[in-house]
């Protein structure tokens, strides 16, 4: 029976490297790192930070695409999504034939063209629980190429879903990473999780957590370090119910009031300030 999912390549390094010399190396960068990485050109002076290039997961995730295409001349190769977000990577890519299969917004993959025949490469950052197995029913070479950090990470993630914890992931919850990475909860009923985006979120999800356990006097501490983070509608929203529990009614209105600026369509803003009346 013919082996359909690879995780380590196929042991072609030797047959491909001249095609990756030749499509990412740079005379430019060797000699702005022979000359200790600063190079001027007369008034302007250029720095090339001394780890430039991929990490180590996006050099292998490279290289086995273009093992990949190596070793199944004659077979339609498909990409999910992009290998890595780099647009001269992925041009490079297509030009060897390698389709892409790309995700349409608030939407799913689709794999209707993909058969029994085909290969498909999984992307650095990985595929989720859901689109894995959309892929393994059709029976098609799969060449995963999913990061081995990234691959820990899921393991934390499905820990805590296993053990009834909610993850807390660091990301844009609409990239695919993230998605994947989310997705990990899904192989446990009742799993959750829940992405923040930056310092702002984290900290209004710190200060929902410490009023919903009473810890009023922390939360209003949170909520004002995530305003001074970015303005929001929802976080000046918490502080005011926050303010309510303090007995400031006045503090609270103000916040309340402030929300529904940020939101003219918050009916909980109007809820609350109806409270305050």
């Amino acid at each position: 029976m013919e082996q359909t999912y690879f995780r380590r390549g196929f042991g072609l390094r030797g047959h491909i490297e001249g095609a990756l010399v030749a499509d990412y190396h740079s005379d430019l960068v060797d000699r702005v790192r022979a000359q200790g990485y600063v190079l001027t050109v007369g008034d302007l002076t250029f720095k090339l930070a001394g780890e430039f290039g991929f990490c180590y997961g996006v050099d292998r995730a490279v290289e086995y695409a273009y093992e990949t295409r190596t070793k199944f001349p004659d077979r339609r190769v498909f990409l999910v999504g992009e290998i890595i977000h780099n647009p001269h990577v992925n041009s490079k890519l297509q030009a060897m034939g390698v389709e892409f299969l790309l995700r349409p917004d608030d939407g799913e993959f689709d794999f209707g063209t993909v058969t029994a025949a085909d290969v498909v490469i999984l992307p650095a950052f990985g595929v989720t629980v859901k689109d894995f197995e959309r892929l393994r029913a059709i029976g098609c070479v799969l060449v995963d190429t999913t990061c081995g950090s990234v691959l820990n990470v899921w393991k934390r993630v499905d820990s805590y879903a296993k053990d009834g914890f909610t993850a807390v992931i660091h990301g844009k919850y609409h990239h695919e990473e993230t998605k994947a990475t989310a997705s990990q909860v899904t192989k446990y009923a009742g799993g959750r999780y829940l992405v923040v985006r930056d310092m702002a979120e984290a900290h209004l999800l710190v200060g929902r957590i410490h009023l919903r356990n009473g810890r009023v006097r922390d939360a209003v501490d949170a909520l004002k370090i995530s305003l001074w983070s970015a303005e929001t509608a929802e976080a000046h929203l918490v502080l005011a119910k926050a303010y309510v529990q303090e007995k400031e009614p006045q503090t609270a209105r103000a916040e309340a009031e402030r929300a529904l600026v940020l939101d003219p369509a918050s009916p909980d803003a109007k809820r609350l300030l109806e409270q305050l009346k």
